[in-house]
């Protein structure tokens, strides 16, 4: 998740919404309509894992013939290009990301909340003097492009008075961001948990720039014209959805339980991840969700990442969709 390039506004736009137009999922005579429900799970969004591990949608859509396929995605940009390109009917993603997306022609709708996170910081290590966002001019940082925090690194930049050119982008996904920076490869890395959370506990690492109101929702994502043709089966799915969020909550211990599985990581890892930056506790769609959002993609704009002609307002708008709400409690 080992190449050193230095990433442009169109790198950017591109690298979020790689791939082809998403393509219609109209597939055929079950009474789901589906033969195949094509659906993510991801460290990053431990309400999938637990999902997963139920069997819940299995038995929700059974009795249609309905096939439940599940795909891994290693971060936001890799979920909006399973999206993009047809792989995935639903996949998960920070908001910004997905909101970035939609600005470079991904038409995905936003359905869902299944996390309030503070997932993402600039890290380094003890040895690097590095304290502050300005500290990073001229030096080497590890990135996921199209990613919570790429958005993130690049509003601490722009804070700071400096943009992408004045910092040495490695691109690299998110685990492999995380290893360069230990191994001395890169001096930050803008970082992911439960990755991140890996980093402080195990090697000592160093947040040394948090805002965690910078970080935009995890929300599932779904083709526009998914959303269009199958509203039925989108409600289905978030109800299933919904279903598992509430026995997160209850039930923290099986949580911590299916991402150490999928993570490998120890539990003191996965403890400051869920315990200390991840709030389960909403799922609906709402104002507070545009609020965030478009104040990360104004934030972009200005800084010369989005087009100053996009009118990131209405794109938001676009983006979120309150209609499946009430699958959502």
């Amino acid at each position: 998740m080992t190449k050193r390039i230095h990433a442009n506004r169109r790198q950017l736009l591109a690298g979020i919404a790689a791939g082809a137009l998403a393509v219609p999922f109209v597939r055929g005579a079950r009474a789901a309509g589906l033969d195949e429900i094509r659906i993510d799970f991801a460290t990053y969004n431990p309400v999938s894992l637990l999902l997963k591990d139920k069997g819940w949608l299995e038995e929700e859509f059974k009795a249609d013939g309905t096939n439940i396929r599940w795909v891994q995605s290693l971060g936001s940009n890799k979920a909006l290009e399973f999206l993009n390109a047809g792989s995935l009917h639903f996949g998960s993603s920070a908001g910004a990301a997905a909101l970035i997306a939609r600005i470079n022609g991904n038409p995905v709708k936003s359905v869902y909340v299944y996390s309030k996170p503070e997932w993402t910081a600039l890290v380094t290590r003890k040895d690097t003097g590095i304290a502050a966002p300005a500290d990073l001019k001229g030096k080497r940082v590890a990135v996921t492009r199209g990613t919570d925090p790429h958005i993130f690194l690049i509003r601490a930049l722009a804070e700071a008075g400096l943009k992408e050119a004045d910092v040495k982008l490695v691109l690299l996904q998110h685990g492999d961001g995380k290893a360069a920076l230990i191994r001395g490869d890169v001096d930050a890395w803008a970082g992911l948990d439960p990755i991140m959370a890996a980093a402080e506990v195990d090697d000592g690492a160093t947040l040394f720039f948090r805002k965690p109101d910078w970080n935009t929702y995890g929300v599932l994502n779904t083709p526009e014209t998914f959303a269009a043709e199958q509203p039925a089966i989108v409600r289905r799915v978030l109800a299933v959805y919904e279903k598992a969020r509430q026995y997160a909550i209850a039930n923290p211990a099986e949580v911590t339980a299916a991402l150490v599985a999928v993570a490998k990581l120890p539990e003191p890892v996965i403890a400051r991840q869920l315990g200390e930056r991840t709030d389960l506790s909403n799922s609906r769609i709402g104002q507070a969700q545009r609020d965030t959002i478009l104040a990360a993609g104004l934030a972009l704009q200005e800084a010369g990442v989005v087009k100053a002609d996009v009118d990131v307002k209405a794109v938001t708008g676009a983006l979120l969709v309150e209609d499946f709400n009430t699958a959502a409690g």
